[in-house]
């Protein structure tokens, strides 16, 4: 059912007329939204940060997770740890260090694999593609499917639990805009695929069904397609094929740079882009509630500007409810960088549904990054 929101609009106080541009001297803006970033929104003015507790405690706290300390080594990506689920999507780190022995498929849903580190190929029903750094590898549910690294793997997977990916509507910017469709690449019947049906011997498919493994064994490769035809393929979507949605005067939320969409979640990408060079504009990411969605972000490589201490291969989680936005290093720099243009590659997940935290994770988790918004009382720079 189409929602009607119930309409007031209005201005109260000492207020900017403009989201994320122009501040009254000496305030801070918070945003208060629905539906993340598409719903109706209030925009507060506070005289100090909003993120300026100096204690806070309860379930709802900001959690980190240094996902280069995970030592565990999986042939199998369902044995791989569980970072965070929930009914809808299941977000797990899988270090692969040697090509897979079979065969995967999940049966309860899509899948992407983003290749944080290593490069190689995959091999699937559709044929061949090689992987590196920094690619997204979409495979749809029911596919069968190996990755054979070089020389190790570290892969974030991100499960679209009974549901499947799509691209977003691009809207008034067109279907071309942050990535043109004809920059995913799909696999290829080619010699090496070729190659790789030629070793015809026993092979093992483990099939993740509710949550549970079960194995098909054949007493010969079963990835022996000798064409297809049809448009349901796995893609390839390299992070350095997207072109960030900007604007020199406003600072865009994060859901302009949406980059597969599932039922119940989002998963955005963080590329390089110039910062906005109004001299009103906000330059750094706004204080927000986001009191719909919970919020993920693994941290691939680069300068990461709006968050101090956080490294590539970290995770943060900021559950929804939670008040969130730069910390106090980057807030410095709010309306004046130092620098022409960011330099990182983060990966967002956007979940409508409250995420929980996998064992894993606990065993590898920063309990210190709630203190790291704690400071001496601020104002903005000038």
């Amino acid at each position: 059912m189409a929602r009607k929101w119930i309409p007031v609009s209005r201005v109260e106080g000492i207020a900017s007329r403009q989201a994320h541009a122009d501040l009254p001297e000496g305030t801070f803006e918070r945003e208060i939204s629905k539906e993340g970033f598409f719903g109706p929104a209030a925009f507060m003015h506070h005289r100090r940060p909003p993120t300026g507790w100096t204690k806070f405690e309860g379930p709802l706290r900001p959690r980190a997770f240094d996902l280069n300390r995970i030592d565990d080594e999986e042939t199998c990506p369902w044995r791989a740890p569980v970072i965070l689920r929930n009914g809808s999507c299941e977000i797990r780190f899988w270090r692969l260090a040697a090509p897979m022995p079979g065969l995967a498929r999940n049966a309860d849903g899509d899948q992407v694999l983003f290749v944080h580190k290593g490069e190689g190929d995959l091999f699937c029903d559709y044929g061949h593609l090689a992987f590196a750094a920094g690619d997204y590898l979409m495979l749809p549910r029911g596919a069968m499917w190996r990755l054979a690294p070089a020389a190790g793997a570290d892969i974030l997977m991100i499960e679209a639990t009974n549901g499947h990916y799509t691209l977003p509507d691009r809207g008034l910017v067109g279907p071309h805009a942050i990535f043109d469709p004809a920059m995913l690449d799909a696999p290829a019947m080619n010699e090496a695929f070729r190659e790789h049906q030629a070793v015809d011997v026993e092979t093992r498919v483990e099939i993740k069904k509710r949550g549970a493994i079960s194995v098909a064994t054949y007493p010969y490769n079963p990835l022996d397609a000798v064409g297809w035809h049809g448009d349901l393929s796995p893609v390839r979507l390299n992070v350095r094929d997207v072109r960030p949605l900007m604007s020199h005067r406003y600072h865009v939320p994060p859901s302009a740079h949406t980059t597969f969409l599932s039922d119940r979640f989002v998963i955005c990408t963080f590329a390089p882009r110039p910062f906005e060079t109004d001299p009103g504009a906000l330059k750094v990411p706004f204080f927000h509630n986001n009191d719909d969605y919970d919020e993920v972000l693994f941290y691939h490589a680069g300068d990461f500007f709006s968050r101090d201490n956080i490294d590539a291969g970290m995770m943060t989680f900021h559950p929804s409810g939670f008040t969130h936005g730069p910390h106090p290093k980057a807030l410095k720099n709010m309306l004046k960088q130092t620098k022409p243009a960011t330099d990182e590659y983060a990966v967002m997940v956007d979940t409508r549904d409250p995420l929980d935290v996998g064992h894993d994770a606990a065993a590898v988790e920063n309990p210190d990054y709630v203190n790291s918004w704690r400071t001496d009382e601020q104002g903005p720079s000038s």
